[in-house]
């Protein structure tokens, strides 16, 4: 079969040819593959980066996507941390971690928007008690996954959702109840969730000016650590957990069960035609050129 194959971590993959997958237990099946992600997680999967990585080669990058089943059913799929990924004309699938699509289900709008959504959807359901009417602030809110956890707040019943990033034109396109840049954070302090997406040295100044403007230190206040596309680490002042109500909270594997995930999944997929998702299907012969295009706000889905 064709895949997209990465021999050295941190080049391209290239379309190859690669062995036929095959199952090994009696939950898992072959399925060809109708679309597969290319998610900021994919590209730390196939750079050796990301802090599940095995380090091994030849490695198939994916971790998520849509196939056909044997038995003709459409699959929504959640790949373990594997060396035969989604980018391939077949993988294999625990049926465990899937679940069944409607039959006029778009796969190439579900494999773009699962793996983004999702980062938002297990945060506020899973990782803390969240409240409807509680005020949410998105850092790197003009990004996939934080234009998608905008939707995912409001949908979950939140009071009003904040949009912060660097871009103001890019901002003013976030469908947010307000926006802010990294500057004026200092007017959006009196939050009760932060969904991180940046980490680095701007969430090291954001939580400085939060706790510092926030008119009620005493309101508490939860920082969920989802993506660190600036950074993969903070400066944390001590006075920022002693002079202010703040909870630190991270969300993605490990921090929540596999079984939890799981069980969001058919939930977040009855809901997913409600969001706005901006895919871009690229066929698997072009995945590397599509690899080295990081400029595009699209979330570029594989198609084998």
């Amino acid at each position: 079969m064709r895949a997209a194959v990465v021999i050295e971590f941190g080049t391209p993959p290239t379309c190859r040819d690669f062995p036929d997958p095959r199952p090994r237990t009696e939950d898992e099946v072959v399925v060809d593959v109708l679309a597969a992600g290319l998610h900021p997680r994919v590209r730390s999967q196939a750079g050796g980066t990301h802090y599940t990585g095995k380090g091994e080669l030849p490695l198939v990058p994916g971790i998520d996507g849509v196939g056909r089943a044997p038995d003709g059913t459409l699959r929504y799929f959640v790949l373990p941390d594997t060396s035969l990924g989604s980018m391939a004309e077949r993988t294999v699938i625990d049926t465990r971690r899937s679940v069944v699509l409607p039959a006029d289900a778009d796969p190439v709008t579900v494999a773009a928007g699962m793996n983004p959504a999702m980062s938002a959807w297990i945060a506020l359901r899973r990782r803390i008690e969240f409240a409807a009417g509680q005020d949410v602030l998105v850092l790197g809110a003009t990004g996939n996954a934080g234009r998608l956890a905008v939707q995912v707040a409001k949908h979950l019943g939140a009071g009003r959702v904040i949009a912060a990033g660097r871009d103001p034109e890019k901002l003013a396109e976030v469908e947010a109840d307000d926006t802010r840049t990294f500057d004026e954070l200092g007017k959006a302090a009196d939050v009760d969730v932060v969904l991180d997406y940046v980490w680095g040295p701007p969430t090291t100044e954001a939580l400085r000016t939060i706790v510092t403007e926030r008119a009620d230190r005493g309101r508490p206040l939860t920082w969920i650590e989802i993506g660190s596309i600036a950074g993969p680490t903070i400066e944390l002042p001590s006075a920022a957990l002693r002079a202010a109500r703040l909870q630190l909270v991270g969300s993605g594997q490990g921090s929540v069960p596999t079984r939890d995930i799981v069980a969001e999944l058919g939930g977040l997929i009855s809901e997913i035609r409600s969001f706005r998702i901006d895919a871009h299907p690229v066929p698997l012969q072009d995945v590397d050129h599509a690899w080295r295009d990081t400029g595009t706000t699209q979330r570029v889905v594989v198609t084998p």
